[in-house]
């Protein structure tokens, strides 16, 4: 199996180099990881590229050019790693609210399942302990809100924390997806639910960040709240033609 880890990456300098060396710690045989910049001005692309002598044929960077995003990032990141044979994909972030050492499990996990997921809303699910009220109700309401109205399964439907099987991805089609900013994710649990992909929900701890600036902003988290109706319209219709897995 060849796995590749693909993360998203914007003014993440000071995080990046860690994070590449924690990953590459975990001895996962045949580990790859992508980072997909988005022209960060902090040079953390730069910082990726200096850092792939170190770990030849296993690190890469693709500088993003067109238009920054989350979702563009994420599908420019799946592609190439499709392109380049991988067959198990995880998406994570840069700044360890994901925890490196959960990616062994879910890679073994993938043996069962086609897409797991890293939930902080299933038992065992854990909030950084950090967080304030307000913060973790606004969560848990962005959680209910799009849940209620894609009436989705799925408890944490705005985790970007998962490992898809390569035939996930290909038969979600990334040209339908069309989400940049967070609302992606929403838009890739409600295409695996419509598509009728096996989904396992693991529990994590969210760790929140440990260094820099969050960029879930209040706006932003509003915006995603509006565009889940347009993830509905969009694709409502949407059947697996197959369901050979």
């Amino acid at each position: 199996m060849k796995p590749v880890v693909v993360i998203p990456s914007f003014n993440e300098a000071e995080n990046i180099p860690k994070l590449v060396a924690a990953l590459f710690a975990l001895q996962v045989p045949n580990l790859e990881m992508l980072v997909v910049d988005d022209q960060s001005p902090d040079g953390t692309g730069e910082i990726v590229e200096q850092l792939t002598t170190c770990y030849t044929g296993r690190l890469r960077v693709l500088h993003r050019t067109g238009p920054r995003g989350l979702g563009l990032a994420y599908v420019d990141g799946f592609r190439l790693a499709l392109a380049d044979g991988a067959d198990a994909i995880v998406q994570m972030d840069a700044d360890f609210s994901h925890s490196p050492s959960d990616v062994p499990r879910f890679l073994s996990l993938l043996k069962e399942y086609e897409v797991i997921v890293g939930s902080r809303y299933v038992v065992g699910g854990h909030l950084d302990k950090d967080w304030g009220v307000g913060r973790v109700l606004l969560s848990a309401w962005a959680n209910f809100y799009a849940r209620s109205i894609l009436r989705m399964k799925t408890l944490d439907v705005t985790a970007g924390f998962k490992c898809w099987r390569r035939s996930a991805l290909e038969a979600i089609q990334l040209d339908r997806v069309r989400s940049n900013g967070y609302v992606f994710q929403v838009e890739m649990a409600y295409l695996c639910e419509r598509l009728g992909l096996s989904v396992l929900e693991v529990p994590i701890y969210f760790e929140d960040r440990r260094i820099g600036q969050s960029k879930m902003s209040i706006p932003v988290k509003i915006e995603a709240a509006w565009r889940v109706w347009q993830v509905w319209l969009r694709h409502r219709r949407v059947r697996r033609l197959s369901l050979d897995r």
